[in-house]
Parts: structure tokens; sequence; C-alpha cells
């Protein structure tokens, strides 16, 4: 008798009460592109489409139960990572994973908030580089997280290639620099790789308020693609294609008073079963 089984994705993040971003985007987009996705949450948040109102961190040992209970009964075709905010949180994940080096790990290093707020100290980001970026696939910074992790201003796609050469530098494997808040009507993401390359993706701007969550959802559609099987570089692209139509598709909704989501079910695959 055949077995059956989903492809496999755990994402290790924050959860959104408001359901835009963190575990809950994350799950919708495994979930619209085919995946089954397994969560292991850091931190609950009470937030909505104006904002983050209150942070409670999830204890260290019960973030290592979490990773324990899926590991050992779920193995994941992908992990991706979001906000890891605490010295001993790196240290939990760097721990738990070490022992999977052949599952692909997607790290969207979130250190700054949208109002321009650093969210961890400098003291978690260095522990983060050092630890984590070495074990991760691929890192998805946006710009800002980009200019900290550079010590440098970023406006232009100039700035950009200077930085992702200075990011690759402390130990990345790969790093998707995303251009999302590039004052233009054309932005440019770029891929770099350890072989020396440079990967440029571009899309047309969606003028709208409903943003939210865009970051978690490229990092999880990038798992999800390559839980699927394809290559880092078509993943990206993939990923790219998805987010800007969930955007797009979701430019015009209201949901809430604020910043809204994307529509991540704008194109509603079925799920895929693959026989082993």
């Amino acid at each position: 008798m055949k077995q059956y089984s989903y492809p496999t994705v755990l994402t290790i993040a924050g959860s959104d009460s408001g359901g835009g971003a963190g575990i809950q985007a994350d799950i919708k987009t495994f979930s619209a592109l085919g995946c089954y996705g397994m969560s292991v949450i850091t931190a609950l948040t009470a937030q909505n489409t104006l904002g983050v109102t209150g942070i409670h961190s999830v204890p260290p040992d019960f973030v290592k139960a979490q990773l324990d209970a899926v590991l050992q009964d779920i193995p994941p075709l992908a992990i991706k990572i979001g906000m890891v905010h605490s010295l001993e949180l790196v240290a939990v994940i760097v721990n738990a994973l070490r022992p999977y080096p052949d599952i692909p790990v997607i790290l969207d290093p979130v250190m700054v908030a949208t109002s321009g707020d650093r969210l961890i100290a400098q003291e978690t980001v260095t522990h983060l580089v050092a630890e984590l970026f070495p074990l991760s696939t691929l890192i998805t910074p946006n710009l800002d997280e980009a200019a900290l992790l550079a010590n440098m201003p970023i406006t232009t796609v100039k700035d950009m290639q200077s930085a992702g050469k200075i990011i690759m530098q402390q130990g990345c494997n790969a790093l998707l620099l995303k251009g999302g808040h590039l004052q233009k009507d054309q932005l440019t993401s770029l891929l770099f790789t350890a072989n020396g390359n440079v990967q440029s993706f571009t899309s047309d701007k969606i003028e709208t308020k409903n943003m939210h969550g865009s970051g978690c959802t490229l990092s999880s559609a990038i798992a999800a693609y390559i839980a699927h099987g394809e290559t880092l570089a078509k993943a990206v692209a993939l990923a790219q294609d998805y987010v800007h139509n969930a955007i797009l598709h979701g430019k015009d909704v209201t949901t809430g008073k604020g910043h809204g989501p994307l529509n991540h079910f704008y194109n509603p695959q079925k799920m895929i079963i693959s026989t082993c």
C-alpha cells in the first residue's frame, strides 16, 4: 500500500493576533502554495492593522519543547525563521537545527519596526549573525535591516549592491536584499549567492496601504517552493511573483482601520500530495 505525504514546512516566528503577519501569514502562505505548515511560536503579540500594543515572549524552554515535538515527528522539507529577539532564543534555535544540516532554512531577520525603531539589541544581532547566519540557506532582510547589518544607508540600487557584498562577508550562504522600501515606481530585489553571482528581480510598485505581512509572506513562500523541490533562484522568483499578485489582489480590500494584509488566497492551489 502506498504511503502519501504533503510537502512539509515549519515556521519559527511570532504570532500576530491581527492575522496579517507572523505565524498566521506563514501558515496561510504554506496552505495557499500546497504545503502542510507547522509552527513554533516564539512570542505572542497584541496587534491589529493599526499597530502593536503588547508583546509576550514565549519562554525559551517551551520554544525548545515545540521544536523537539515537531522535528521528532514531522520532519520539515524547509524551515522559515522570523524574528528572534533574544540571545536565549538564538541559542535554542541553533542547537535544535544543528543536527539537521540538510534542511533548507530561510531566515527573515526582523530587526527594525516600520516606524524605524530597533526591535532587538545589538548583542542579539551579533549572535544572530555569528551563529544563525551560517546555518541558513538564505537571509531575506529589507533595506532597513540591511542598513543595520551593513552599517550604511541604503537609498539606491547601487547602495543595495554595496551593502549586499558587505553582508555576504558576514557568513551568509545566500542573501536576498529586498528593495520594497525604495522610493521608485519599479522595485528591485537582489539575490547574492556564495559563488559571487548577483541576480536582479524587478516588479512594478503597487499603490496600496495593504502591505502588512509582505516580508513574512515572501520568506515563507520561498520556503514553500523549496519544499516543492525548486532551486533557490527559482523559489525566489516564484515567491516574488506570488507576493506581487497577493498584494495586487488585496490592494483595494478593507480589513480593519489601518494597514491591511495581503490576499494570500487570490489563486488557491490544490494541496499537492507526494507518494513515498
